[in-house]
């Protein structure tokens, strides 16, 4: 199975490319700055040079031709200003859907955001965050060629993984370590299952292939 990732260079990404790498996966993560290649080799995947602020839907889709399972993990990160917001974590965001969706990938992740939400009030940057996020995961909602699941976590933590959290519709406030986060979405690539759902994550009492079994119905 080929999994790409957008912004493999990422926090959350490069611990799933590691998850994914052992499972045996064929992994790989866009990145933009050449300089991040030798971590997503470490990592066991493949970097693929792509500026997803610039690039064309032509051109990504051609990236993520033949893969199985395309994952947005990117983001405009907590210092930057708005503009950027908006050119990746709406835009970006949504280039990549589409990107996927012509190039028929058929499973698509999207890491969002607990509190995500297009009508969200508020002029502060963190304001303006939520709402490209909530944009994008509503596009997300509109592309039927793909089989999507969002996944809004908690508030991020490095603490070390559990294995244990909760995972709803709707938890919530909490936290949860990014660990948790990239082997939940480890275990989401493998269960097309959970498509159409909106989850929210923060760490709970539940080992993580059981919340996932329990929100596929399984």
């Amino acid at each position: 199975m080929r999994i790409v990732i957008a912004g493999g260079h990422g926090q959350i990404a490069l611990r799933l490319e590691r998850l994914l790498a052992a499972r045996g996966y064929e992994v790989a993560g866009i990145i933009r700055n050449p300089e991040q290649g030798d971590a997503l080799r470490e990592a066991g995947a493949e970097p693929v040079l792509c500026d997803l602020e610039s690039a064309s839907v032509e051109h990504v889709a051609g990236i993520l031709h033949g893969a199985d399972v395309a994952v947005f993990a990117a983001g405009a990160g907590p210092g930057s200003a708005v503009g950027r917001k908006e050119t990746v974590d709406f835009a970006a965001a949504t280039l990549f859907a589409d990107a996927a969706e012509r190039a028929r990938v058929r499973r698509f992740l999207m890491v969002s955001s607990m509190g995500a939400d297009a009508r969200h009030e508020g002029d502060e940057v963190f304001d303006v965050y939520l709402r490209a996020k909530g944009e994008a995961d509503d596009h997300l909602r509109t592309r039927l060629g793909l089989e999507w699941t969002i996944l809004r976590p908690g508030s991020l933590t490095d603490d070390a993984g559990t294995g244990l959290v909760r995972l709803e519709a709707h938890t919530g406030r909490g936290s949860v370590p990014r660990d948790d986060v990239a082997a939940l979405l480890a275990e989401l690539a493998d269960t097309p299952a959970t498509a159409g759902l909106t989850l929210e994550l923060v760490s709970g009492s539940t080992p993580i292939t059981v919340a996932v079994k329990a929100v596929a119905g399984n």
